[in-house]
């Protein structure tokens, strides 16, 4: 077994911890530290107050990194973080010999590709399990609205980490046209990201309450959060429908892009919700694909259950090198 260092770092939030891999598996995944980014100028300074806070004067010298950015070139500039990365600096600022980084999203690829049946009850679709052979879509909102596809062939598997999560919203009813209408004045331009993720939900209600002219009571977007699962204030709770209704399109749309024969939903947003998404319009959403809804309604879709997919797939990525470089 290696002993290494895996973090998870998101728009929010940087989760550490140590793993032990081998075999190209994930053995055994330490207790995880979670530290919110903005207390900390830079990944390294929050590399060292996850050492001081596990009590660990030195780290293992080997990492695996999932970080919420496409990783391409030596300078990555995160989307909804402003911490700034330079590949071919990091392990000499980390103190490491061998350091891994692959997108957040991919990362998750890696997770569900390793997960046990338990760490992915079933969301709608055909209770059956996901496929053995074939493409799965895996897509999750959070601070941002992450997308991946994992394929798999003959025991063996690759990740495709992507920016799914950044295509155009696509309306499909007259509500969603007078959404898309106002955020355009906005943004210039509307991702699907604008609305199915956690600053997503803020857009819908202020829309919505200006539609119904009544007053923007919330401000704060954990606070709006709160209220949507509460169910306690009306608008909100449509909010959170169209927010529900949206998620299953995209999934939908990221599905046929894929040819997956299976789809996970992932993100912190997406287990939180999963109780909400199973007696939502999801599952419809999902399914409506006009000559292709037969197709779509064959589809498994699962959620993730596991409290650290990001960890978990970070140890996994780097355990599977760790066996193709054996």
């Amino acid at each position: 077994m290696t002993e290494i260092v895996v973090g998870d770092i998101g728009g929010t939030n940087a989760r550490f911890a140590i793993a032990q891999v081998g075999d190209g598996r994930v053995v055994e995944l330490g207790e995880p530290v979670t530290l919110k980014c903005a207390d900390y100028a830079s990944l390294a300074l929050a590399w060292e107050a996850f050492a001081r806070r596990i009590g660990r004067v030195a780290l293992p010298r080997r990492a695996g990194l999932a970080i919420a950015t496409p990783i391409q070139g030596d300078i990555l500039k995160m989307t909804n973080n402003p911490w700034v990365i330079q590949p071919s600096q990091l392990a000499s600022r980390l103190g490491l010999d061998d350091v891994l980084l692959v997108n957040d999203f991919g990362a998750i690829g890696h997770a569900v590709a390793q997960f046990g049946a338990g760490d992915l009850p079933h969301l709608c679709g055909p209770d059956q399990p996901l496929p053995e052979e074939g493409a799965i879509t895996i897509v999750g909102p959070g601070t941002g609205l992450g997308a991946a596809c994992l394929y798999r062939r003959e025991g063996r598997y690759a990740v495709l980490a992507t920016e799914g999560g950044h295509v155009d919203f696509a309306p499909l009813d007259g509500l969603e046209d007078k959404i898309l209408a106002a955020l355009r004045r906005r943004f210039r331009r509307v991702s699907v990201e604008r609305i199915v993720s956690g600053p997503g939900l803020s857009n819908l209600y202020e829309v919505i309450a200006q539609m119904q002219g009544a007053p923007i009571t919330c401000h704060d977007n954990r606070e709006l959060w709160d209220k949507a699962m509460e169910g306690s204030d009306s608008i909100v709770s449509a909010a959170l429908e169209r927010f529900c209704l949206s998620l299953g399109a995209v999934a939908g749309d990221l599905a046929l892009a894929h040819g997956a024969k299976g789809v996970v939903i992932a993100g912190g947003l997406g287990q939180r919700l999963a109780g909400r998404l199973r007696h939502s319009g999801f599952a419809d959403r999902f399914v409506a694909k006009g000559r292709f809804e037969s197709m779509m309604s064959d589809i498994p879709v699962k959620i993730v259950a596991h409290p650290q997919p990001g960890l978990f797939g970070a140890a996994g990525a780097y355990a599977t090198r760790m066996q193709h470089e054996a």
